[in-house]
């Protein structure tokens, strides 16, 4: 998952992106908002973290730049607080407002929901049939083949495996697989990722053992390579 972080603060992005980092997410940071909004034309960002309060462009301008040509869920940051500001951040096209100073627990949990709100919106847009290679997943009929042979999945398999055939390419953490499958308040460990990861070759994978498709980004995460919809 990539984050955009744009404020004019150098020590706070300098601690958000420490501190995103270390949750497993790639971070791209700016200082203004006409940088926030070239990065978010330029970039494939999953969420942009945007200071209400910038110079060049303030954030409420970046945010409605951005919507021109972006879905991007944005979270704006800022020092005010009142309820005014708050409706025209979101008639901006902003997803959330959090008031400065905040807890960054706080933070880190709006953002796991709103990547799991969006992945799920994703899912339920996209329907269709979905195939790499020997694979197919129906998403309306919540079916999966192999090599033309029906494959009975668990739920939370089917989501996974979902989620990896709409993104082809995309490396994803344990962790955001935990918070976008299962939701950031599951209190289950990585390890349940692994065993899904696991479960899904020895079901869809010719060679299990040596995976065509299911693939592992060493200290990383988990991808899927190729694929395409129909």
């Amino acid at each position: 998952m990539k984050i955009l972080v744009v404020d004019d603060e150098k020590v706070l992005v300098k601690g958000l992106k420490f501190n995103l980092e270390s949750e497993g997410y790639q971070v791209e940071v700016g200082y203004d908002g006409q940088e926030a909004v070239e990065l978010a034309r330029e970039g494939s960002f999953d969420l942009i973290l945007l200071d209400l309060m910038m110079p060049r462009l303030d954030g409420l301008q970046a945010c409605m730049r951005i919507r021109e040509f972006s879905t991007v869920p944005i979270i704006l940051l800022t020092a005010k607080g009142e309820d005014a500001d708050k409706l025209i951040g979101f008639e901006s096209g902003a997803d959330d407002y959090i008031t400065k100073p905040f807890n960054i627990l706080e933070l880190k949990a709006r953002i796991r929901a709103l990547l799991r709100r969006a992945g799920m919106a994703q899912q339920e847009a996209g329907g269709g049939r979905l195939q790499a290679g020997h694979i197919i997943l129906d998403a309306d009929m919540r079916s999966v083949w192999r090599e033309d042979e029906a494959v009975e999945l668990t739920a939370k398999e089917f989501d996974l495996m979902e989620l990896l055939m709409r993104n082809p390419g995309r490396v994803y953490s344990r962790e955001n697989l935990l918070n976008i499958v299962w939701g950031y308040e599951y209190g289950g460990e990585y390890r349940t990722v692994d065993v899904h990861i696991r479960r899904l070759r020895e079901k869809l994978e010719l060679d299990p053992a040596n995976p065509e498709y299911i693939l592992t980004k060493w200290g990383v995460g988990y991808y899927l390579k190729g694929g395409n919809s129909n």
